[in-house]
């Protein structure tokens, strides 16, 4: 248990959550640690270079000590803050749903340069989950109207107010199974998903943050390949000529992902790597 700190310095609280994140082995600690105190103050980290001098308040000390008591167990920092930053943009987050990740960033950057010379396109996001895909399309493509399609009740309920929060008017929720063809009844210039594709047997060796989040935004499958092998086929027929389907995917998946999509006829089958030089990214074209 976290001891009870007197007359700290911020400075002084940053170094103290930094050295006990660390020696829980948290991988990202110096990250973690400007995230709690920037929580903790309510700083920006201009604000915080200033002010770092500056003794924390009773009430600062106290709610410092709580989110890390429930971080140092290997909770997600997303769920206990609440909330987290996606593409320069804000999206609450809580148990029920899978955490946006700047991994994902370049799957929607890569959709927005996917569609950017392309007068009122038509975008449809499977798997939505938070929404911070569909979202980020939404507000940078603003002549775009996306549909962003979700089954379970609990990240349904923060992409409701993701929306609300974030999105213009050109964003719309889809409830209901990606297995069921939710949506596919439209014609779409881009498809785009980052569904679940951890293999079933593997769940129980992700790190303990990661266990935390829902197993059904996690599971592809007893090889990882499910839901890619559904929506390549079953959702072909809804892109436009020319339209795009466009996922995550996992480190090792691109090989697997790309035999996939040739063997149900995309064409120009392309993948991106994240800013970590991982393969992240993978999209093919229909004719």
């Amino acid at each position: 248990m976290t001891e009870k700190i007197c007359k700290m310095t911020i400075f002084e609280a940053y170094g103290d959550i930094k050295s006990q994140l660390k020696e829980a082995q948290i991988e990202d600690y110096v990250f973690e640690a400007k995230q709690i105190i920037k929580y903790v103050t309510g700083y920006t980290n201009k604000e915080i270079l200033l002010n770092y001098t500056e003794s924390l308040t009773d009430f600062q000390k106290d709610c410092m000590e709580a989110v890390l008591k429930e971080r140092l167990k290997r909770y997600p920092l997303q769920y206990i803050l609440g909330f987290w930053d996606f593409y320069g943009r804000r999206y609450k987050v809580g148990p029920g749903v899978l955490i946006p990740r700047q991994d994902t960033e370049i799957v929607a950057e890569t959709c927005i340069d996917l569609i950017k010379d392309i007068k009122n396109p038509k975008v449809l996001d499977l798997c939505a989950g938070t929404g911070c895909i569909g979202i980020t399309l939404a507000a940078e493509k603003q002549d775009s109207l996306v549909t962003l399609a979700e089954k379970y009740p609990e990240p349904i309920a923060f992409l409701e107010e993701n929306i609300k929060q974030n999105a213009p008017e050109n964003a719309k929720l889809l409830k209901g199974d990606v297995f069921e063809k939710i949506g596919s009844d439209e014609k779409y210039d881009l498809i785009v998903s980052n569904p679940p594709y951890v293999k079933s047997d593997e769940i129980a060796k992700l790190q303990p943050e990661v266990r935390f989040e829902p197993v059904s935004a996690l599971d592809g499958g007893a090889d990882g390949l499910d839901f890619y092998r559904f929506i390549a086929k079953e959702y072909k027929n809804s892109l436009k000529p020319g339209g795009r389907l466009v996922f995550e995917i996992g480190f090792d998946g691109a090989d697997a992902v790309k035999n996939i999509l040739e063997r149900s006829g995309y064409k120009n089958i392309t993948v991106k790597k994240d800013y970590y030089e991982n393969e992240r990214v993978i999209f093919g074209t229909v004719d």
